[in-house]
């Protein structure tokens, strides 16, 4: 018997104190991750220039940078705002970002929710979410002057396999279909849980309310949110779902198309966007044979010889699931195209049994694993695969009349740190995405693509280390924040009770 893999040993990005050295670490990991040698500032720089493309809401994109929708576990249990919502709401002003995609998750009706605190987007909520909506326009008007060039999007959702609206540590999950693997890890035991046709067809009627209700609260898009695993995004994977939503690729699409319709039908002329899982693996899981002493193992694939040919995601080989298959991706973003979707929003995977592919981190949050190899591994494969999709969409407009192609909007870029903004700049200048967008890293530093503008410099102190305690506290039930870095949390009682649970779990 050959002996099991020695740990991995990771390469912390703050030791490498120049652009030089991250670029030798980098080819040392033989990736195509380019990074520009300077910051440029002012109108020189990439990315502080208006975004070329289509109008949304009639507003023209001031910058390439934006906020990534995160899901809050800090909203009242009847899905209104509170303090902390309007705070982080507020911050996202405050940061500089011209494109707000999405705030945070919204669920479309309570059932749906991911969490008991979870905003919802309801009848009775849409004076909230006008309220921080109008706290976020503000913040950004009083910092930077105008707000004519930013644009502000609800995400839409309904939380699928992963629903827990009544209890924090209860399951009540609903499904596009039966699952080999994630069934038992998340408490799929029926098919009575598996959504009907009749079902899915009252679902599609709550998004197009909640589209209305957005457009009165004064969003200019929504997002139809297809990724990580929630209910949209597991409907394009329904390949062993039988009837008119599932089986077909038509038919896995069908309930995009059935939303967008119903919104038009409405009499809704809000623009749409979709935040997209562009590929997915198996799931995965922390390796006890080579855990270290008092932490979780590494992340390994859980077994799949039982499920091949894999017909279970989306974006993901069926006979080799731990490698991406863009074939029904590049399909998807033509049909987008077609709908006359104006922003794409691409990720992959999901943080719930994959996160490593789908936010790399240098650590790991509670339920997850150690990295198995170096994340900037991870963080290039998102932004080549973005890279890869932008020049199909561009290539299937032109060669389809009347056609314009969605602006494109990478993710994976917080575990750059330091080096983030050198390599935000390269990729948006040569033209691989049109914009960058960040989530976790805004928490801490909600300023750093406008600090990386304007003083071409960044705040060491300040910049996201990976640490996953924004979503080690939610998965324990803890309101999720920045504890590390973020005085507003780390001075909460919170924070005893988040370090007590990773001392607990080896995270």
């Amino acid at each position: 018997m050959s002996a099991p893999a020695a740990p991995f040993k990771l390469t912390r990005l703050a030791s490498l104190k120049t652009v030089a050295d991250f670029r030798a670490h980098v080819a040392g990991l033989g990736l195509d991750l380019p990074c520009d040698d300077a910051l440029q500032t002012g109108a020189a720089s990439p990315l502080a220039r208006p975004v070329d493309g289509p109008l949304v809401n009639g507003k023209r994109i001031g910058n390439r940078w934006a906020i990534h929708p995160m899901e809050g576990w800090d909203a009242t249990t009847t899905g209104h705002a509170t303090a902390e919502v309007r705070r982080r709401w507020q911050r996202f002003g405050q940061s500089g970002a011209k494109l707000i995609f999405g705030g945070e998750a919204m669920a479309v009706r309570p059932d749906g929710r991911a969490n008991p605190n979870q905003l919802m987007i309801l009848e009775d909520t849409r004076r909230d979410l006008a309220e921080i909506r109008e706290l976020l326009v503000q913040a950004h008007r009083e910092k930077y002057g105008t707000a004519d060039d930013l644009v502000v999007g609800f995400q839409l959702t309904h939380s699928g396999r992963f629903c827990k609206p009544t209890d924090k540590k209860r399951m009540e999950p609903r499904v596009a279909y039966r699952h080999p693997i994630l069934d038992r890890k998340f408490n799929v035991t029926s098919d009575s849980q598996v959504f009907t046709d009749g079902e899915i067809e009252e679902l599609i009627g709550c998004y197009v309310r909640a589209a209305r209700f957005a457009r009165e609260a004064g969003a200019d898009f929504v997002d139809l949110k297809h990724c990580h695993g929630y209910l949209l995004h597991e409907f394009l994977g329904a390949h062993t779902r039988p009837g008119k939503f599932g089986g077909s690729f038509e038919n896995r699409t069908r309930i995009l198309r059935d939303i967008i319709a119903g919104i038009r039908a409405d009499g809704n002329p809000i623009d749409i966007g979709v935040r997209l899982s562009a590929f997915d693996f198996v799931p995965f899981k922390p390796d006890p044979t080579r855990a270290e002493p008092g932490k979780l193992g590494p992340g390994i694939p859980e077994d799949f010889s039982h499920c091949l040919p894999y017909r279970y995601g989306f974006g993901v080989r069926a006979d080799h699931p731990v490698e991406p298959d863009l074939t029904e991706t590049f399909q998807f973003v033509e049909l987008l195209t077609r709908l006359g979707v104006k922003i794409l929003n691409l990720s992959a995977g999901s943080p719930y049994y994959n996160p490593h592919i789908q936010r790399p981190a240098a650590y790991p949050p509670s339920d997850g694993y150690q990295p198995a190899h170096d994340p900037l591994i991870d963080v290039a494969r998102q932004i080549n695969v973005v890279r890869a999709i932008k020049a199909h969409a561009v290539r299937f407009a032109a060669a389809t009349p009347g056609a314009t192609p969605p602006l494109v909007l990478g993710t994976a870029y917080s575990y750059l740190q330091e080096y983030l903004p050198h390599v935000a700049q390269h990729v948006v200048g040569a033209g691989w995405t049109d914009l960058v967008g960040l989530g976790r890293a805004v928490l801490s530093y909600p300023e750093m693509l406008a600090d990386a503008t304007t003083r071409g410099a960044l705040t060491p102190r300040l910049i996201c280390r990976t640490f996953s305690e924004c979503t080690t506290a939610p998965r324990n039930g803890i309101i999720s924040g920045c504890y590390p870095l973020d005085d507003y949390y780390k001075n909460r009682p919170e924070f005893a009770q988040l370090k007590a649970v990773k001392k607990a779990v080896g995270a």
